[in-house]
């Protein structure tokens, strides 16, 4: 099997590809399909996934038998600010892969985000819920949704969120070095989701690459909590000589103008995992510790 990963040097590509070279993830063997597979790993330093003609050229010379895309412009204020570039990259970038993957024959596996979401409820959102983002970052991976489902027939979306993994920038790296730096972290309360490891996700994404178990999923970790929450296992599983003081999201805006809105409530429930796949996600307590038992602290 030859699989296409767009978005490799990230922390969700560079852990797909680490479990497809190792032959096993940190949840468990690698499908047999998937055994010696061949990867073709691209980042936008060798493929402008914005540039249709480059794309399809691109998969049309490789023959992928799978492209999993993980390539996005994921900074949420960024893209309040840069909407245009946030929408040749989350939007065209998955209409091109989404065309080239059809031309080829190829399945597409298309991350995407909680952000597609308002951010409203009490319970865990499945996949029958419908999408009414609020940011530019939600609004432009919406419609990259909307151009896998008209343009290639083999797709699944994967909905995650607050990714973390071993490799680039994010929550739980800030969260340490924040820590180490000031002693003392203030952080929002009433935005609730799921943490999730990227380790956990690149499991089950390849695993969703070996059938036709088609369709739109959610993949995060098991269980909710605040940012406060969050940072707070963090620091203490960190062992960083810390404090970590809650505050509201009307108080962080208030000292952030400029930052886009984040949903109040984003945690997803698994629901298709649990009927097609299975689900594996771990607890996200769980997965956390594990994350700081590998990682290497850069």
């Amino acid at each position: 099997m030859k699989i296409l990963i767009t978005g490799a040097n990230g922390q969700l590509g560079t852990e797909l590809c680490r479990c497809l070279t190792r032959g096993e993830t940190e949840l468990g063997p690698l499908p047999k399909k998937l055994l010696h597979a061949t990867v073709i790993a691209t980042d936008v330093d060798t493929l402008d996934i914005t540039n249709l003609s480059a794309v399809s050229s691109f998969v049309r010379h490789h023959a992928p038998d799978v492209i999993i895309s993980c390539a996005a412009y994921t900074n949420v204020d960024g893209c309040e600010s840069h909407p245009d570039d946030a929408f040749k990259v989350n939007a065209l970038g998955a209409r091109n892969l989404a065309i080239a993957a059809e031309e080829a024959g190829a399945k597409l596996i298309h991350v995407s985000t909680d952000y597609v979401f308002r951010g409203e409820g009490d319970a865990p959102l499945s996949e029958c819920e419908l999408p009414c983002p609020k940011s530019m970052y939600g609004k432009t991976k919406l419609l990259g949704e909307e151009y896998v489902q008209k343009f290639c027939s083999r797709w699944f979306i994967v909905r995650t969120a607050w990714l973390y993994g071993y490799v680039g920038k994010n929550f739980v790296k800030t969260m340490v070095n924040a820590g180490k730096k000031f002693g003392a972290l203030t952080v929002v309360n009433d935005q609730l989701g799921n943490p999730t490891n990227a380790a956990d996700l690149a499991h089950h994404l390849l695993k969703l690459a070996v059938t036709e178990e088609f369709g739109v999923y959610h993949c995060t970790g098991e269980g909710v909590c605040s940012w406060y929450d969050f940072a707070s296992e963090i620091i203490r599983l960190a062992g960083v000589d810390a404090t970590v003081a809650p505050c509201t999201s009307a108080e962080y805006k208030a000292k952030n103008p400029a930052s886009a809105d984040r949903p109040a409530w984003s945690a997803l429930d698994n629901r298709m995992l649990r009927c097609t796949v299975g689900d594996e996600m771990r607890p996200w307590r769980d997965a956390l510790a594990c994350y700081f038992e590998h990682w290497d602290g850069n």
